[in-house]
């Protein structure tokens, strides 16, 4: 079978979600309370738009890569993460996500599963919103895009990296 075809030999390109595809900020509010409404937070996902740089970029990335999408959703959100990938014609990919109990940072999640995913296949690029994802993947060696598409958000920052909640 052709390398270009084969799933299994094409390179990997990594997509964050939330601030690189799906653009949350109608949802940003319910971070902004004390206690943060996470319930709230995860259950407006559906509604978010797509980010037109996130989609396009992805798209073009399906051309010559397999796409896996790494989130810090937590597990209890597939269902609605899946069918929003559907409902806005983004390629088909394998999704990770957090595990409901897993509150360390997104940069401790994301770069373990980099590195899982590398032991087997090319990661040729991480696209994410998270600086500090971001940096961590480059210093492991990772080729990194920055999504600075979006508008970022000082409590989605805190939540991301001192809750370990996105």
């Amino acid at each position: 079978m052709n390398g270009v075809t084969d799933s299994n030999t094409r390179p990997l390109a990594v997509f964050d979600l939330d601030n690189t595809l799906a653009d949350t900020a109608h949802r940003q509010r319910f971070l902004e309370s004390k206690p943060r409404d996470w319930g709230a937070f995860f259950a407006a996902a559906p509604q978010d738009p797509p980010i037109a740089e996130g989609v396009a970029l992805v798209l073009e990335s399906a051309r010559e890569c397999e796409v896996v999408y790494l989130t810090g959703r937590p597990e209890r959100c597939r269902r609605d993460t899946l069918d929003w990938l559907a409902a806005h014609g983004l390629p088909e990919g394998r999704v990770y996500m957090r595990r409901n109990d897993d509150r360390r940072p997104a940069r401790r999640t994301k770069l373990e599963i980099l590195r899982r995913l590398a032991r087997t296949r090319e990661v040729r690029v991480l696209v994410d919103d998270d600086e500090l994802v971001c940096e961590d993947a480059e210093r492991a060696g990772f080729t990194v895009v920055r999504a600075r598409w979006a508008a970022g958000s000082a409590a989605l920052k805190v939540a991301q990296e001192g809750e370990g909640r996105t």
